[in-house]
């Protein structure tokens, strides 16, 4: 192999060795980008299809999403049709479910919010669930049991419901609250 890198070099082939190129192949980096394309759609679909997009075939089996969140409801004193309602509007029921500003599984945990809660893998359905009505528990005591603040403050943050002085002003969150209240 050494030999093959010094007349490589002195020849100006470029690069030998993984994605190996020689003086008539195309750059790396235009094989690297498609390559990268192409993983990262893997990555999203996953191999059934389904992957990071809510709603679709790596939504939990029904039974055991019931018991897990009947279970969670109970050690930490919520109503277990509330913790339903928010997790069908945050993720569809899907544990793979990733948004937009990086919340992620089935109660659609923010990293700084997994971190306080000890959730140490965000697309553990158990420790999802677990830290996410860990959470709303806090803020329902937070909001005295005020159901809509409580909601309002797991979809836009405390610091927004504190600022208004109740639900904030956002369509995205006072849609949110609707919802989820309508379901109860």
């Amino acid at each position: 192999m050494r030999r093959t890198l010094d007349s490589c070099r002195r020849q100006g082939c470029g690069e030998v060795g993984w994605g190996m190129r020689t003086a008539r192949a195309e750059p790396i980096a235009t094989v690297r980008k498609p390559v990268a394309l192409l993983l990262f759609l893997a990555a999203l679909c996953g191999c059934s299809g389904g992957g990071m997009i809510p709603s679709g075939p790596h939504s939990m089996n029904s039974t055991s999403l019931q018991r897990l969140i009947a279970d969670a409801s109970q050690r930490n004193h919520l109503s277990a049709r509330l913790v339903a309602a928010l997790i069908e509007a945050e993720s569809g029921g899907d544990p793979s479910a990733v948004s937009r500003a990086g919340a992620a599984g089935l109660m659609q945990l923010m990293p700084g919010t997994a971190d306080a809660y000890g959730v140490g893998n965000r697309f553990d359905a158990y420790q999802n669930v677990e830290g996410g009505t860990r959470y709303l528990h806090d803020l329902m005591k937070r909001y005295r049991n005020n159901v809509s603040l409580a909601l309002a403050a797991y979809n836009a943050g405390p610091g927004a419901v504190d600022a208004a002085h109740g639900i904030p002003p956002y369509s995205e969150t006072r849609a949110y609250v609707a919802r989820i209240t309508a379901a109860l």
